[in-house]
């Protein structure tokens, strides 16, 4: 087995967008990065010089999601199609967190951006996708190239086992349901007990009562006179008798019924967190106002220490101030996404190194070897 790459068929190539964690990298495979220069003309459009020849060379572009979002994926796009116009052989997108994630299924009128964004990075010339717990597994059917979905849950797992004193006196919480497979396989691998906070109060989508668009008009009423109780439709046979129908209408006047209004319960915590480490764990962290919630409810139900896990610490707006005034004690990140300055602000961030995985997922791939080893007693849970 190759124990590392020729430097003469491969070529790293950064964007701006997290020159530490490619720096990071290229060292662990124990290439340089390539010459490549990427900035912004004084009208903002993205401007790309690759100062290398990368004629029929595989060509590995490091960028992540940033807050800086939309020139982050501009950047990507326009250095994998200067690659494209450049003759390389592979051009392999390397993209710890992938922008857009979030948006992955239909909202209303809205549209799934992160196909769009697929497509767009598949016809700019990206070959194939290299990144890092997806907030949607499904994702990967949007691309029209092989995408490898790395986990960061054994740098996460090894992080409590090793940092935290005391973790087999913690209880793994999914701050809402959603999260439970997530923090059900955490627990799993740790022998430790789950807890689930329950009815956690989320921003509810308002339809605009206002429009004139036929949004709330109701059904028309059915012409015929409405009879109590279940009504028998009847039908003609060829013979020309009317036989009753086994379709009933059950009595609904409209002909559509409308469904109640959702009403959450009011928050509570499912599990025992009386005298324990209570441990949140999630793919991403970006609002942290529910996980401060969550924090203060997990202390008024008795939990002495507090900590919050996850592979992508986006940390937005105030999260450092909200994460600092809270009774969250410790915030656990990856650095698949740049936080040097969130941590300036909040002592309590604290960063797991995953480059590792990324170089070596790059060797194998490279070499043209498995990458299964990679996602060893992994489940699609993580």
């Amino acid at each position: 087995m190759n124990t590392g790459v020729c430097s003469g068929d491969i070529m790293i190539l950064a964007g701006n967008s997290h020159p530490t964690l490619a720096q990071l990298i290229a060292d662990r495979l124990g290439v340089r990065l390539g010459a490549c220069a990427v900035y912004q003309k004084t009208d903002t459009e993205t401007m790309v010089e690759i100062q290398e020849s990368v004629r029929s060379r595989s060509v590995y572009l490091l960028q992540t999601g940033t807050k800086d979002v939309n020139n982050s994926i501009m950047e990507l796009l326009v250095m994998a199609y200067a690659c494209k116009t450049s003759s390389a052989r592979n051009i392999i997108g390397v993209i710890p967190y992938l922008p857009y994630s979030k948006q992955s299924k239909m909202r209303k009128r809205g549209c799934i951006v992160s196909k769009l964004l697929a497509k767009m990075m598949c016809k700019a010339g990206l070959t194939h996708i290299i990144t890092m717990d997806l907030h949607q597994k499904e994702i990967q059917g949007f691309f029209d190239c092989p995408v490898d979905n790395l986990r960061a849950s054994p740098f996460l797992l090894n992080y409590i086992q090793e940092q935290i004193p005391d973790y087999r006196n913690a209880v793994i919480v999914a701050k809402d349901p959603a999260s439970c497979k997530r923090a059900t396989s955490y627990a799993e691998r740790l022998r430790l007990g789950i807890a689930v906070i329950h009815g956690e109060a989320k921003a509810r989508d308002e339809d605009d009562e206002d429009e004139d668009d036929g949004r709330t008009s109701p059904p028309p009423m059915p012409q015929q006179r409405h009879q109590q109780g279940p009504r028998m439709h009847s039908s003609v046979s060829l013979s020309g008798e009317v036989a009753p129908s086994r379709i009933m209408s059950a009595g609904i006047g409209t002909g559509v019924p409308m469904q109640a209004a959702k009403e959450k319960p009011p928050i509570s915590v499912v599990g025992d967190v009386g005298g324990r480490i209570a441990i949140m764990v999630d793919d991403m962290i970006d609002d942290v106002r529910s996980f401060v919630a969550a924090a203060e409810m997990l202390k008024e139900r008795g939990a002495y220490k507090i900590y919050v896990l996850a592979t992508h610490g986006l940390l937005s707006a105030d999260a450092p101030r909200l994460i600092e005034e809270s009774a969250i004690d410790e915030v656990v990140v990856t650095n698949t996404v740049p936080h040097d300055v969130q941590k300036i602000h909040c002592h309590k961030i604290k960063t797991v190194d995953v480059s590792i995985l990324l170089a070596e997922a790059i060797r194998r791939l490279h070499n043209k070897e498995s990458l299964s080893y990679l996602f060893r007693n992994i489940t699609m849970e993580d």
